[in-house]
């Protein structure tokens, strides 16, 4: 039987010219992994005591930006073989190996002098499938979208429980990396829970980061103001970006929403140059260089005046618990968040629940600024955990919720009108665990590929 052309799906707003391939046979089961840099692993082509045979192909075809393509590459037989295939993007040559059975993520190695490191490719062998995507500057991918485009109609990576990176209860830690290295890598949307410290003293800020009831780290108690300093000073040195931040109160304690929101109002928020406080969704030449706050909290009396009596932050604070799929009272935001997943079964359950949400943010077009037409934020949290059972802890849900959606959005989103109607193919805000283990950042790649529509609207 003959094998399949090879799918490549251009998730980039530049043309991709698949040139040709190269397949190495090699004379010994063994892989080296030494020289060629991918998001998760070092990949190269078999290192043997005699050279490899190898079979060049012409295929010279070419995919223009948001388009699919076929390439007539056929499939490898790792470890027995490894196919190199050859593009070409704005001029350069680069080149991307197949070389084990499983989905490979990697950056495009670049072939000519000068070349930037600027691409990166997930291949899916059980589809035969590759997309390319730009991985351009994750710090500041914001720069090239304009200035009208609101925040909800952009595909945003974020992350679940931030700040959670610390060493904790394996229940209560939920990311591997520090929110530093998450703003570096392009995620901008943050998830924070905090409580008050002395609430009933106006003069006191201290507001101490926790999971549920639970402090962040075993070494000792995590604070709100050292994470917005180095969220505030991210933005201060990429100032095309913005920050867009959902808070919520838990943790032991007698303190309230009220009090939570007084304390963010007067002893952080106030600054209207540094945060983003209206009730609404901003365009992002409204939001850039400021955090965005989510709030999932009451208002003090007071703040319920503030923007000519509309309040005060965009209003999450009535947030249906555990659901598949529903939209807050204030019209901003849908959300998925169903988190109770009890058993191992049930994350067949949870990945279903994403891929719906995916799908109907996929579905809407980005409104005019002029026409009055409001955009909901699609908030989708990949995330779930039974604080009681090991296999359903946030670090093991991940491992299998993460590697489906990636798949998902490489081989399926915004792919059927069926399943998505005409749209942007938005993915919304997704909200993600345990993302960059192992320095893979292959699902924040793809959610950011689906930008690519935006950045030739100036």
């Amino acid at each position: 039987m003959s094998s399949p052309d090879l799918t490549v799906r251009n998730l980039t707003s530049n043309t991709v010219h698949v040139k040709h391939y190269e397949t190495h046979e090699s004379r010994t089961n063994g892989i080296s992994t030494s020289n060629l840099k991918s998001l998760s692993s070092f990949w190269s082509t078999s290192v043997t005591s005699e050279p490899p045979r190898s079979t060049l192909e012409d295929v010279s075809v070419v995919i223009e930006p948001l388009q699919i393509g076929t390439a007539s590459v056929r499939t490898a037989k790792p470890p027995q073989e490894t196919i190199s295939i050859v593009f070409e993007i704005k001029g350069h040559l680069y080149q991307s190996n197949i070389i084990k059975p499983t989905v490979q993520s990697q950056i495009l190695l670049p072939l000519t002098p000068d070349a930037p490191r600027d691409h990166s490719v997930v291949y899916h062998p059980q589809h035969h499938h590759l997309t390319v995507l730009s991985h351009s500057n994750p710090s500041s991918w914001m720069r090239h979208i304009g200035d009208a485009i609101p925040l909800s109609a952009l595909s945003i990576p974020g992350t679940h429980n931030s700040p959670t990176y610390h060493r904790a209860l394996p229940s209560v830690r939920c990311q591997v990396a520090p929110v530093r290295d998450q703003l570096a890598q392009g995620v901008r949307f943050l998830d924070i829970r905090v409580q008050p410290e002395s609430p009933l003293d106006p003069t006191k800020d201290t507001l101490n980061l926790v999971h549920a009831v639970f402090p962040i780290s075993l070494t000792g108690q995590k604070r709100f103001r050292p994470l917005v300093e180095e969220v505030l000073s991210f933005l201060e040195k990429n100032p095309s970006e913005t920050i867009i931040m959902s808070v919520k109160r838990e943790g032991p304690g007698n303190a309230t929403d009220a009090q939570l929101s007084r304390i963010l109002r007067d002893h952080y928020a106030g600054d209207v140059n540094k945060w983003f406080t209206a009730p609404r969704i901003p365009s992002l030449g409204e939001a850039r260089g400021k955090i965005v706050l989510v709030r999932r909290f009451t208002l003090e009396e007071r703040l319920k005046n503030e923007w000519a009596g509309a309040g005060w932050c965009i209003d999450a604070d009535t947030w249906a618990d555990n659901t598949p799929n529903s939209l807050c009272p204030s019209g901003d935001l849908c959300i998925q968040d169903f988190y109770e997943v009890l058993e191992t079964e049930n994350i067949e359950k949870k990945i279903q629940y994403s891929i719906d949400h995916l799908k109907r943010a996929a579905k809407c077009v980005c409104p005019s600024p002029d026409s009055g037409t409001k955009q909901p934020f699609y908030i989708n949290f990949l995330t779930a955990s039974n604080f009681w059972k090991q296999s359903c802890w946030p670090d093991k849900i991940a491992a299998k919720l993460n590697p489906a959606i990636v798949d998902f959005l490489c081989t399926k989103h915004n792919m059927s009108e069926d399943d998505c109607g005409i749209g942007d193919g938005s993915t919304g805000i997704v909200v993600c665990d345990w993302i960059g283990a192992d320095g893979d950042w292959s699902i924040v790649d793809c959610i950011l590929g689906y930008n690519a529509k935006f950045t030739t609207k100036k």
